[in-house]
């Protein structure tokens, strides 16, 4: 099994390296947060495999869209919120006993909170638990690194963006962990 976690991986890497890089940031941030929220072993042990293949879908985005400089058009933004599915789908494809539950965290990693995210419109707590964690690493992430398309952003202006975001697209509990967490983590950004 850990041959096709590994090979996932390395799809991962050789697809695009900003992503791969990124993946494995959330999968850290993912599972310190996680430890301050109280998961048990066996939540952080399947939060830790999610948040690394949150991203995986992406191998099937088309580089004009994933690679694109600029802001997204509609179409391009509904081929690029396909990852979540696409994920989903892949992750399961590596038939491990814990591949339905991570894949439906990969699935979801997109919801909000205020039930407008993507792509099953879920709300509040019906968004798996380790979904909103992952949720709330991958936005701080995506807007403290360099992305195709913005430069990257500072810990004050990510957390008023996040602080905003808190109960419409983020889990407010869950926010409050990592507003403690982020503090004091060697991970964030100046």
């Amino acid at each position: 099994m850990q041959g096709s976690l590994d090979a996932l991986s390395m799809a991962l890497a050789e697809r695009d390296l900003g992503t791969h890089d990124h993946s494995d940031r959330v999968g850290q941030l993912s599972l310190a947060l996680g430890q301050a929220c109280g998961l048990t072993s066996a939540e952080l042990k399947q939060l830790a495999l999610a948040a690394r293949f949150h991203d995986i879908g992406k191998i099937g985005i088309p580089d004009r869209v994933l690679l694109k400089p600029g802001v997204l058009d509609a179409g391009e933004r509904a081929l690029m919120s396909e990852h979540c599915e696409r994920g989903a789908r892949i992750f399961l494809s590596t038939e491990r006993q814990d591949a339905a539950c991570i894949a439906a965290i990969i699935r979801g990693h997109h919801e909000a909170w205020d039930g407008s995210g993507y792509p099953d419109q879920l709300a509040g707590e019906a968004i798996p638990l380790l979904a909103r964690i992952v949720r709330v690493a991958d936005s701080y992430d995506a807007m403290i690194s360099a992305r195709p398309y913005q430069r990257p952003r500072a810990h004050a202006q990510v957390m008023h963006i996040l602080q905003q975001e808190r109960e419409r697209k983020l889990d407010p509990a869950i926010f409050d962990h990592f507003t403690r967490l982020i503090a004091h983590h060697p991970w964030r950004s100046p």
